[in-house]
């Protein structure tokens, strides 16, 4: 078929990223930072909108590319409801669940309100792929042990269902036929089973539960956290900054940078050694955990994300899990890529819209 040229937008609290695409090949690329002095001027998350909007539209000047010759954009998903793994046309519904923060509020909201805005105003498909609230839980995944909570998907689904896409293709199968285990390594850390297309168990790697992480906590012991959070020494936001954005390894070692914490541990820092090879051990036990859910049929494990280029980290897991299955590295945080490979899919007829 005909190239199609696809804008593609990854929003993060700190940064804009833009690529164009012809097809699956990446033409340009340019991430535009936002620094503290550039963010305090906003009150709320709310008031971003044109700075963003700007930025991308700033980007597509500085490379000579014109709105006139996208065919489609694609943005990462942002916090929706929980919905089935798929492609989806961004719609109103959509960018209203995205701002109501139910669901929870990022940054990433922007690239689908501005994909929604220009699509409207090109008549152009606005596409996201995978959301990070997509839900494919098996009934049983979702009991937690107390009626008041729910186990709930939420974990690195775009990077995770791109990389497994790649690996059942590198066994010369498709997705729908394999059966993979996806540790995606970064500053949260999610471990997924994959059975047969679907993500029917993973952890919530936003605030929830399964390995500790760079800057993320993951399971703790339920009685004594009960105790820290009704200790009076905790406001509602201090408890939660313990679990998200203050736990790991920045809590153990006062830094979430892998290579700095290697570089202390290869000069003899034997806390620093203990407490990365402790991480390394709970990404283990989960592994360990989805391959019990897969009753043992497990095609392959895949280790990506920024910490799967950690060939210290690689290693110590390799050595816990491979017994289960053959491990494949597919290092880095390949967002970008998998968005304009879902829209291919799109243009292709490959896979067929999502309802949302």
């Amino acid at each position: 078929m005909e190239k199609k040229k696809i804008l593609v937008l990854n929003l993060g609290s700190t940064s804009t990223k833009v690529a164009v695409y012809e097809s699956e090949i990446m033409m340009m690329a340019e991430s535009v930072g936002h620094g503290p002095e550039e963010l305090k001027q906003f009150s709320t998350i709310f008031d971003q909108y044109e700075l963003r909007k700007k930025s991308i539209l700033g980007v597509l000047t500085k490379h000579d590319i014109s709105l006139d010759e996208i065919d489609c954009i694609a943005s990462r998903g942002s916090n929706v409801k929980p919905i089935p793994g798929g492609i989806y046309r961004i719609t109103s519904d959509m960018i209203e669940d995205m701002k109501c923060g139910k669901y929870g509020l990022h940054p990433n909201m922007y690239g689908g309100m501005v994909a929604y805005d220009l699509g409207k105003q090109r008549n152009i498909p606005a596409l996201t792929v995978d959301p990070p609230t997509m839900d494919e839980l098996c009934p049983s995944a979702r009991y937690s042990g107390i009626p008041q909570l729910e186990r709930q998907s939420r974990f690195h689904a775009l990077n995770q269902k791109a990389t497994a896409r790649k690996i059942a293709a590198r066994l010369g199968k498709g997705y729908d036929e394999v059966n993979l285990i996806v540790a995606h390594l970064g500053g949260g850390i999610s471990v997924g089973a994959h059975r047969q297309g679907k993500v029917v168990d993973v952890n919530n790697a936003l605030d929830g539960d399964g390995p500790f992480s760079p800057e993320r906590a993951g399971s703790l012991p339920a009685g004594d956290l009960v105790k820290l959070c009704y200790s009076g020494k905790y406001s509602l936001d201090e408890a939660m900054k313990l679990v998200q954005g203050g736990g790991g390894l920045v809590a153990y070692l006062g830094t979430t940078n892998g290579i700095e914490i290697e570089k202390r541990i290869s000069e003899g820092d034997a806390v620093a050694a203990e407490v990365f090879e402790a991480m390394s051990y709970q990404i283990a036990k989960e592994i360990g955990a989805c391959a019990a859910i897969l009753e043992g049929k497990v095609d392959a494990i895949a280790l990506t994300g920024s910490l799967a280029y950690s060939k210290r980290l690689t290693d110590s897991l390799t050595a816990k899990v491979s017994f289960i299955a053959k491990v494949h590295l597919d290092p880095g945080e390949n967002e970008m890529d998998a968005l304009a490979a879902g829209a291919m899919r799109f243009f292709q007829g490959t896979e067929q819209l999502s309802t949302y």
